[in-house]
């Protein structure tokens, strides 16, 4: 019997540890796909941006 509730014991430790590692991951990922988005975004701004100044600075504006 002890053997088994040591098993159990150590079975719970492992699946603890593993539920912490993958919250981390979890935590991780979030932040670069927050950074992504950001980035993105910026990156975004910046073509709009480019395309304005393109559209006002060609003859006959910028057609798509």
């Amino acid at each position: 019997m002890s053997d088994r509730v040591q098993s159990l014991l150590q079975g719970y430790a492992d699946l603890q540890a593993t539920c912490l590692a993958l919250e981390q991951q979890i935590a991780d990922l979030t932040a670069e796909r927050d950074s992504l988005r950001s980035r993105l975004s910026a990156a975004r701004a910046r073509v709009d941006a480019l395309l304005d100044r393109l559209s006002k600075e060609s003859p006959g504006g910028f057609h798509e």
